[in-house]
């Protein structure tokens, strides 16, 4: 029986935990590694890259290491009535935006930017703001990454089946 989309299981969770691990390990190795056929590693890859769960293969490249060490984000108001679509093809045309999400609150996108330096982040901050869809944006420098982005812990916690307790909260019963 096919699994329900967002739920994986014990070798879905070790097959990801493994490849976040050791990227560059390759097919053959992982099912190695993991004691399973190559096959059976292979097509639950695809299945996993079918439904979405695995999104990329591509390797993690630190903007630090490419001369970029300062991360800011910025909340940017836009104007409303013409949707995000023109801000976002602006965005996107900036090296430095690595992410955008609509957000609530008192803005409308919240952006992930890099920059060379402090000079190089106004740079890059003018660039954001020079487009007539945006009026205003407020920015925070990341002084430290405490957690970096991560997603195993995650993994992990949807692979494990729901304990007894989870199960009784989730229906409304309490355990005698």
């Amino acid at each position: 029986m096919p699994r329900a989309r967002g739920t994986i299981d014990d070798l879905d969770a070790r097959i990801i935990g493994l490849l976040i691990q050791d990227p560059a390990i390759g097919v053959l190795g992982a099912s190695r590694r993991l004691g399973v056929a190559r096959g059976t590693l292979q097509a639950r890859l695809d299945r996993l890259a079918e439904r979405g769960v695995i999104t990329s293969f591509a390797p993690h490249v630190d903007p630090g290491a490419l001369g970029y060490p300062v991360t800011a984000f910025c909340t940017l108001e836009i104007r409303q009535g013409r949707g995000h679509g023109p801000v976002i093809e602006h965005l996107s045309a900036i090296p430095e935006v690595l992410e955008a999400h609509t957000i609530t609150g008192s803005g409308d996108l919240l952006i992930r930017v890099v920059a060379r330096d402090n000079a190089d982040l106004q740079r890059v901050i003018d660039l954001v703001v020079d487009d007539s869809h945006v009026i205003r944006a407020s920015t925070a420098i990341a002084l430290a990454t405490r957690i970096e982005h991560r997603t195993l812990p995650l993994v992990v916690a949807v692979a494990l089946p729901p304990s007894p307790t989870d199960a009784a909260s989730q229906s409304g019963t309490a355990l005698a």
